[in-house]
Formats: structure tokens, C-alpha cells, sequence
């Protein structure tokens, strides 16, 4: 129907400090979001069926210790009633989703439930073995990924933040088949591995990657912190 806007899940769990950001952007781009707390999805008060996307958002998720949004994916894959509904969700096919930072560390480790997911890698702790905040470049590749759709060869600063990045894959198999669709660029807008372009030490500068029908994006970068044009 011309100008109705989805019903979107801004996702969030203890610790998560980038939701109204998100939400913000997100309702600027056409949806209705919603804010949802992983603990009313155990409770009952939201379901996922109510929803048509969501975005997992980042931002010290469990004070950010280490492995943070790991202890995100084990609240849905050991609590019944949220992995049923996380694996119904993801199976739906008018669904989509997108990943941020903790949130991309969380969906990354729900890749068992994800239709496509099943090249995708961890994310472990930066190569430098620090937390890492500041400005990078990025380039957008030409993936199926819908939240990129028509971006393709843009170079675009983003802002990142966070301690646990670096892309980490089972297998060289897994790292041959994975769709990139952004990674980390230096200045002369080449693909680098060299710090701080690369801020985690992530192979080739992969910072994202999607599912083969787009409708399931995640990435370490926040987006939602820099889409205003001010």
C-alpha cells in the first residue's frame, strides 16, 4: 500500500546504547520502529511475528566484556521460546534484517538459523588488542544485500567503535564463498589490512557481508551515526 511504513524491531539488549540512534534513522528512511528489549521477547509483551525487519544494534551489549554479543546469541539459541521465534523469523520470506556492531557479533553467531548465513565468520578481537574508535573509509561492493542496493563503488566515512571486529572464518572454504559487501579502504581507496585504515585487522578489509537474497546484512560499523548531513 503506497505509504505505509513496516513495522520495524529496533533490537536491543542489556548494555545496547545505540537504539535511538537507530531508530531515528530508521524512521527517516520510511519505517515505524518499535523498541524492543531482548527481555520482552522472553516475556511475552513483543513477538517477531509482528514484525516484517529488524535491526540488532550495537554498543556494549553486556559492558562489552569479551565475546559480548556470543552472550547475546546464547539468550535466543538457549531460551526456547526466542529461538523458535529467531529461526521462524529468518525463515518468513518478507523478512530482513540487519546486524550492527554487538548486534553483527550476535547474528553472526545465530548463523545456523539464517537461511545464507552459513559462510559467515565470527568476529574476534582486534588485531591490536585494543578498543578502537574513530573515523574510517569504507567501500560499498556490489553484493545482494538490499541495504545497499545502488551503492555499489562508493566510498563512504563511517564511524566505528569497537574492541572485537576482525573477521574470523571456520575455514578458507568459508572465507572463498562469503559475500563481502563493504570493506575497509585506505586512503588511496585500496583494500587494506594495514592499522589504523583497518582498525581490527579484518582479511581484505571485510567490515560486511550478506546472505545470497540480501535480506540479511551485518556489519561492525555504525551507520546509524553518521546519516545525517550536517
Amino acid at each position: 500500500m503506497a505509504g505505509a511504513r513496516p513495522k520495524l524491531a529496533i533490537l536491543r539488549e542489556q548494555g545496547v546504547n545505540s537504539h535511538v540512534e537507530m531508530s531515528y534513522a530508521m524512521h527517516h528512511a520510511g519505517f515505524e520502529t518499535y523498541d524492543v528489549h531482548m527481555s520482552d521477547l522472553q516475556a511475552g509483551r513483543a513477538r517477531l511475528d509482528q514484525f516484517h525487519c529488524l535491526v540488532a544494534c550495537g554498543g556494549f551489549s553486556y559492558g562489552d566484556v569479551l565475546g559480548a554479543g556470543l552472550g547475546w546469541a546464547r539468550t535466543i539459541l538457549m531460551h526456547d521460546g526466542c529461538r523458535d521465534q529467531f529461526a521462524a523469523f529468518f525463515q518468513r520470506p518478507d523478512t530482513f534484517a540487519l546486524g550492527v556492531c554487538n548486534g553483527c557479533q550476535m547474528m553472526s553467531a545465530l548463523k545456523s538459523i539464517i537461511p545464507g548465513a552459513e559462510h559467515w565468520p565470527a568476529f574476534r578481537r582486534n588485531q591490536v588488542e585494543q578498543f578502537e574508535a574513530r573515523f574510517v573509509m569504507t567501500e560499498i561492493l556490489d553484493s545482494p544485500s538490499i541495504f545497499f542496493a545502488g551503492m555499489e563503488g562508493s566510498q563512504v566515512p563511517i564511524v566505528v567503535s569497537h574492541g572485537e571486529g576482525r573477521a574470523v572464518f571456520d575455514n578458507s572454504d568459508d572465507q572463498g564463498k562469503v559475500l563481502s559487501a563493504v570493506r575497509y579502504v585506505d586512503n588511496k581507496g585500496e583494500p587494506t589490512e594495514v592499522y589504523p585504515y583497518n582498525p581490527n585487522g579484518s582479511p581484505g578489509g571485510l567490515t560486511a557481508v550478506t546472505t545470497a537474497d540480501g535480506r540479511f546484512t551485518i556489519m561492525m560499523p555504525h551507520p546509524e551515526r553518521v546519516f545525517r548531513t550536517v
